[in-house]
C-alpha cells in the first residue's frame, strides 16, 4: 500500500493539520514508512506470547474494602478553588 500526496493532503485536513503543498511529498514518504513498518510488524511470529502492558511486573496498590460514612466533607472541599454552603461552588455555563 502507498500514500499518494492527496492522500496526504487528506489524512492532514482529517487530523486539522495545516500543511504547505511544498510539504506534501515528504509526510507522503514519512505515512509510507510508517505503513512499512506496520506491515513489518505483522510478519512477527507472536504466538504464545503473552499480552504486556509493561517491561516490569508491577501490581496496583489496594486498600481495603471498607464501608464508612465519609465525614471528609471539609477536608474534600479544602482543595476548592470556591466552595459554598458544603458544596463545590463552578459558574453557571448553562443559561
Amino acid at each position: 500500500m502507498s500514500i499518494t500526496e492527496d492522500e496526504a493532503r487528506k489524512v492532514a485536513h482529517l487530523a486539522r493539520i495545516a500543511v504547505d503543498d511544498a510539504a506534501l511529498p515528504a509526510l507522503a514518504r514519512d505515512l509510507n514508512g510508517i505503513l512499512r513498518f506496520m506491515e513489518q510488524l505483522s510478519e512477527v511470529d507472536v504466538e504464545g506470547v503473552e499480552p504486556m502492558t509493561g517491561v516490569t511486573p508491577m501490581r496496583l496498590k489496594r486498600r481495603e474494602d471498607v464501608v464508612t460514612t465519609g465525614g471528609m466533607a471539609d477536608r474534600i472541599l479544602s482543595n476548592a478553588p470556591d466552595a459554598r454552603e458544603g458544596f463545590f461552588a463552578v459558574p453557571k455555563v448553562v443559561e
